[in-house]
């Protein structure tokens, strides 16, 4: 993707940080799952219900984590280069829900998915010949 050490430091982080999202998603699916049938208002009533819950701390938690790489990413590397990897997030929640959750895979998701590594791969190429 990048010739340069700190480049390539920064595209590594970045894809750390689509990973940690990914599961951070995951995390929070779980945990959301898990107040089924709690209102808002009963939430706002008592937090210590969200606090209790601990895949919904662990994907927040994961989310903190990602967004400190990201910012020590983004210091040294290109942002146009760098965000656009970020979109690869989309393409690990698929899987992992498929996997996981047993969603369904169609057509058109793959098509998204495609259409997501296809562009992160020209725009990750950065006028490269």
């Amino acid at each position: 993707m990048s010739r340069r050490p700190a480049d390539r430091l920064s595209v590594t982080l970045v894809l750390l940080c689509t990973f940690l999202g990914a599961a951070a998603q995951i995390l929070m699916k779980m945990g959301g799952s898990g107040l089924a049938g709690i209102s808002a208002s009963q939430l706002l009533a008592e937090p210590a219900l969200l606090l209790k819950n601990l895949p919904l701390l662990g994907g927040y938690s994961l989310y903190g984590l990602s967004t400190v790489l990201l910012v020590l990413s983004l210091r040294r590397g290109q942002l146009s280069v760098l965000y656009p990897i970020i979109s690869l997030t989309y393409v690990w929640v698929l899987l992992l829900s498929v996997v996981i959750f047993h969603e369904s895979l169609n057509p058109w998701k793959i098509g998204g998915v495609l259409a997501i590594v296809t562009g992160v791969g020209v725009l990750g190429r950065d006028g490269q010949a």
